[in-house]
């Protein structure tokens, strides 16, 4: 069983809402820094606030790209990358290009990850594929194209899709991208039970904004 410390360093703490203010950012970088988890990820424009918060911590700055439907343009996205580095995020999470996956342009998606994982100049990129949107056929082929495009991480949603993380697409994304590879699940964990199936089911970081309740509900199972 993990500790809250083991539990809190999968979890990049969450807010991507339209409506997040600064001292909603404030607030997520805080408990951030108290419960220790990995990252906070925001939007690009709290990218910069973001640093100055968490400015010599051990917490990174995570920073949405083509955030929530990924179908803007390639070079959009790789300005997006850029100006995210710029304001001191350490790690970017894209999202795919669905439509051009479902038409089978893998070539396009490819070339536009490539360019993405170019501009992030080696830290982690996650590709988001939104897999509530996809066949397993899709996913599967998704995963194949972002390892090759030399990104370091899979990820489930976005967390503004018809649905979220599954085990079962965990488990199917992580036999995908096979034993080394990053896979995020995100979207829809509110709960420690949810976070540590999804763990179990092969994951490797969790996205939410109940990482909290995920880590203090970590002594109600223990005790339960």
């Amino acid at each position: 069983m993990y500790s809250p410390a083991q539990l809190a360093a999968f979890i990049d703490h969450t807010l991507l809402k339209a409506d997040a203010k600064a001292g909603d950012i404030g607030k997520l970088c805080a408990e951030a820094l108290e419960h220790k988890f990995f990252s906070v990820c925001v939007n690009g424009a709290w990218a910069a606030s973001a640093h100055h918060l968490l400015e010599g911590s051990d917490v990174k700055i995570a920073v949405v790209v083509g955030f929530p439907l990924g179908a803007m343009s390639a070079d959009a996205k790789r300005f997006e990358t850029e100006a995210a580095i710029d304001d001191g995020a350490q790690e970017i999470d894209a999202v795919l290009n669905v439509g051009k996956l479902k038409d089978g342009d893998d070539k396009c998606v490819l070339r536009e990850l490539i360019d993405v994982v170019e501009a992030a100049d080696e830290r982690t990129v996650k590709v988001i594929l939104e897999t509530c949107l996809l066949t397993d056929e899709e996913k599967i082929r998704a995963c194949k194209i972002v390892v090759e495009s030399g990104a370091h991480f899979v990820k489930t949603s976005t967390g503004f899709g018809a649905g979220g993380a599954t085990v079962a697409d965990v488990k199917l994304m992580r036999a995908a991208v096979g034993p080394k590879f990053g896979v995020k699940a995100s979207g829809g964990i509110r709960d420690t039970k949810t976070a540590l199936a999804m763990i179990e089911a092969g994951a490797t970081r969790l996205g939410t904004s109940a990482s909290v309740a995920i880590v203090t509900g970590l002594a109600e199972i223990q005790h339960g």
